[in-house]
């Protein structure tokens, strides 16, 4: 792949940042990631500029363009604006904050396919997420690219919610910039301790309650001040007098310094001059699947922080952080927290490392790092050879399913000087002849997806000099498909596997140069995510339909595991047997399933100990609770599942079926069930992380997303007419 192009960005936040609180510094924060990533870049203000605190360093940007405006944008008006700019000056991405707003420019319907949606102001619990919030929810992932999601709870939340979100979101944490000064270093609090916050002043971020503390602390015996920076007083229906106490709370409490509203660097430079920070919520917050920005700013500063637990902030500080709120979270319960870092020189240094460590992941180049990882994968440069093309390579890609092949269609779709059309027939040997016909004569490339009937028609439908790749899994050697193909008209045939690859010649005859061996892709980046902490005593089972997937011999291994070890436990995603019509017809496969299934309600050492969850995309975040993914069929062209599992970090397991060692390393197959649970249990006591990170080495290696695309986009690209 040669040749580079300059992505041009859009960015729009439902926010003022003419008040500093976490959107408007996201709004700041973006736009310096976009910058530095590379991105010719436009911000689009929602409100006219009353001070430039973080809207006057963003103009100074390399390739950055702050559009102003002279009044408050309502979301339609913000929609109507987006598209006259983008008329003007086409975005290759537009980024967007704030639920309304990206409602509303979905229902417009000008940004299909180019929307990058940063979501927070969404339902984060079961009990808010309504079947509208839900369809709402699905109408935004169909229109976008890319659903930017802070943590990774968020990103499984929304994905067992809204399956059209599944394969889309992708993790972009906040970030923090590097402080344009030198930070003082924090051995210990002084006297009095300097507490500080940043931020809006809200009801349910305590900030009321934080100017009690100078109070509180002086009733333990230690001296304190409260430092505030900020300007956005919340007006909360809920509590109609909170503004008016919070403005006066401010101005003359004993102990507490107001800053007011500054540029983001002073706030810092504020900040840093304190002891402590304040991260400390109301417990109705400590659900919240997002992550504080102000929590990582002050470990930039190399401040600790007193916070709520949460298994959020345990997962980023460690169980055993020493200035978690204790109790209820009280302001006395806050207070004996400041208590503790005043007191305890150790604890202090503690918390100050940690909070430092975790905030050296959230900076501002981190960020931009993830961001071009991101675009990379979105805006592949132009294929070797395509370049002096008087006009983009047209290809068709034709089958009856895709399920298979929609990561390469995306990248298909967004080759540059490639037009891909669609010839999507609606049943295996049904389509639109007079469409197709169309298609064929346009077509330089046809992809056909099946070696079934769309297969046969396209080769002897072809147009004289353009090329026809032909995609064959495993069903249709069995049924007759690939006798009827024009092999002379096919200039490739793509197998998943070298064993089916080697079987298709024999049964085939067909020219060994014809054949060729591109496996299955597998979204590694989507699929590494955190393992759950038990994950290493959960086998998991992708697909048990039909009887050849061979559950049985499944649960044979945890019946072998279970008598040394009773916190194994076996997830089956799948659908079931009779979801399949053509399956459960079969006298054969009902009998094999209604002896799997008493088997699992009858057997001593299964019970409560298998788990069938419900089939669907949301794969990537079921695989976190997995630490080994087995294969136990008969018979199998590629199977992703423990692919899928490797990527994951979860270790394979595979029965000898054939093919299964031209596929994955032998280290992974074992002879039988028992010779499984013998391996599995061994690693599970000791070596299963080291495993679990060969496996996802070696399949990055082998069955990546990007070697794949890579080796379609040659095969697409090649021996073309110019």
């Amino acid at each position: 792949m040669t040749g580079t192009r300059t992505i041009r960005a859009m960015v729009y936040g439902d926010v003022d940042l003419n008040l500093i609180d976490g959107s408007a510094v996201w709004a700041q924060s973006m736009v310096q990631a976009l910058s530095l990533a590379g991105c010719e870049t436009r911000l689009v203000l929602k409100a006219p500029v009353r001070t430039g605190r973080l809207v006057d360093p963003l103009a100074e940007l390399p390739g950055v363009t702050v559009l102003r405006t002279d009044r408050v944008l309502s979301p339609v008006q913000a929609s109507r604006k987006l598209r006259a700019l983008d008329e003007e000056e086409p975005c290759d991405l537009l980024v967007l904050r704030g639920r309304r707003a990206v409602t509303q420019i979905v229902a417009d319907g000008d940004f299909d396919g180019r929307i990058w949606a940063y979501l927070t102001d969404i339902p984060q619990s079961a009990a808010e997420m309504t079947g509208e919030a839900a369809q709402d929810l699905a109408r935004i992932a169909e229109a976008s690219r890319q659903l930017l999601c802070q943590t990774e709870e968020l990103r499984c939340f929304i994905e067992a919610w809204v399956p059209e979100a599944c394969g889309k979101c992708v993790l972009y944490p906040p970030s923090v910039p590097v402080p344009d000064f030198d930070v003082p270093e924090h051995e210990s609090a002084g006297d009095p301790v300097r507490l500080v916050y940043t931020g809006k002043f809200a009801p349910r971020w305590n900030t009321l309650e934080m100017t009690e503390l100078p109070r509180a602390l002086a009733g333990r015996g230690v001296r304190a001040e409260l430092h505030t920076v900020g300007d956005k007083i919340h007006d909360d229906p809920l509590h109609p007098e909170f503004h008016d106490r919070m403005e006066r709370a401010l101005t003359t409490t004993t102990g507490v310094v107001h800053h007011g509203g500054t540029p983001r660097q002073e706030a810092m430079r504020i900040a840093a001059g304190c002891d402590v920070g304040l991260g400390w919520r109301h417990p109705d917050l400590d659900a919240s699947l997002e992550l504080s920005t102000k929590v990582l700013e002050f470990g930039t500063l190399g401040l600790p922080v007193v916070l709520n637990r949460t298994p959020a902030h345990e997962a980023l500080l460690g169980a055993d952080y020493p200035l978690f709120v204790p109790g209820r979270g009280t302001l006395d319960d806050a207070a004996e927290a400041v208590a503790v870092a005043a007191g305890s020189q150790e604890a202090y240094r503690t918390a100050a490392r940690r909070c430092r460590e975790a905030a050296a992941h959230f900076s501002l180049e981190r960020a931009a790092e993830r961001l071009r990882g991101h675009l990379d994968r979105a805006f592949p440069a132009t294929p070797d050879g395509l370049e002096k093309r008087t006009r983009p390579l047209r290809v068709v890609v034709a089958s009856h399913d895709l399920k298979f092949f929609t990561r390469l269609l995306d990248h298909f779709q967004a080759l540059p000087g490639v037009e891909v059309r669609i010839d999507a027939w609606s049943a295996l040997a049904k389509h639109d002849v007079a469409a197709s016909r169309e298609l064929a004569a346009w077509a330089d490339v046809v992809v056909v997806e099946w070696c079934g009937p769309a297969a046969i028609w396209y080769s002897r439908h072809k147009r004289r000099g353009s090329r026809l790749l032909v995609r064959l899994h495993r069903f249709e050697l069995y049924a007759g498909y690939p006798d009827q193909v024009d092999i002379d008209a096919v200039d490739r045939v793509v197998c998943v596997s070298p064993h089916y690859t080697e079987l298709t010649r024999e049964r085939t005859g067909w020219p060994d140069a014809k054949i060729v061996t591109i496996p299955n892709w597998v979204d590694d980046r989507q699929l590494d995510r955190p393992k759950a902490a038990d994950a290493r005593y959960r086998l998991g089972m992708i697909g048990i339909a039909p009887a050849r997937k061979r559950l049985d011999l499944g649960l044979d291994v945890l019946e072998a595991l279970r008598a040394r070890d009773p916190r194994w436990q076996l997830s089956v995603k799948s659908k079931m047997p009779w979801d399949y019509w053509w399956i459960w017809n079969k006298p054969e496969e009902r009998t094999h399933y209604d002896a799997i299934l008493r088997r699992v309600q009858s057997g001593p050492l299964l019970e409560d100990a298998v788990v069938f969850d419900s089939f669907g995309p949301d794969v990537a975040s079921w695989l976190r609770r997995i630490g080994f993914v087995l294969s136990t069929s008969d018979d199998e062209s590629f199977h992703l599942a423990p692919a899928e599992g490797m990527a994951s970090g979860a270790v394979p397991a595979l029965l000898p079926w054939p093919g299964a060692d031209a596929i994955y390393d032998r280290r992974w197959i074992h002879d039988s069930p028992e010779a499984m649970a013998d391996a599995i249990h061994t690693l599970a006591e000791d070596g299963w992380e080291a495993e679990a990170g060969h496996a996802r080495g070696w399949l990055q290696k082998s069955f990546g997303l990007d070697k794949v695309r890579a080796a379609w986009t040659e095969l697409l690209t090649g021996a073309t007419a110019h």
